[in-house]
């Protein structure tokens, strides 16, 4: 007949080393920087896809043709923590430098026309 295992003779996995800090360097010596005024982005279950691209002409009218230059594929989680960066990002630059309208229509400024008396 097989012996009950008191609380004592259960083996317990050890506890883990102190966690030590991670020091990370970033190289980037061989980054390539690019510019982009449109982004798509779609999603898998798995993945989020930034398409990153340049729109030479953002008001024309009709069909436009837009060059994807850069593709960004990350997983979810890497998604969210970049959502949180850029939020961070943004708040910061609004607090030092003003809220950032993008709608175009409300940063336009009515045009004032200087008008001449009449002689």
């Amino acid at each position: 007949m097989a012996k009950d295992k008191t609380d004592d003779e259960i083996a317990v996995p050890p506890a883990p080393a102190a966690a030590q800090q991670q020091t990370l360097t970033v190289d980037d010596s061989t980054v390539s920087a690019g510019y982009a005024n449109f982004c798509r982005v779609s999603s898998t279950p798995e993945e989020l896809i930034l398409d990153l691209g340049l729109n030479p002409n953002p008001y024309a009218q009709g069909n436009v043709t837009v060059h994807v230059g850069q593709r960004i594929i990350m997983n979810h989680f890497t998604a969210k923590r970049l959502l949180s960066a850029l939020s961070m990002a943004l708040q910061r630059h609004e607090q030092a430098f003003g809220v950032l309208e993008t709608d175009v229509r409300r940063r336009v400024k009515p045009s004032v026309t200087a008008t001449m008396p009449r002689s």
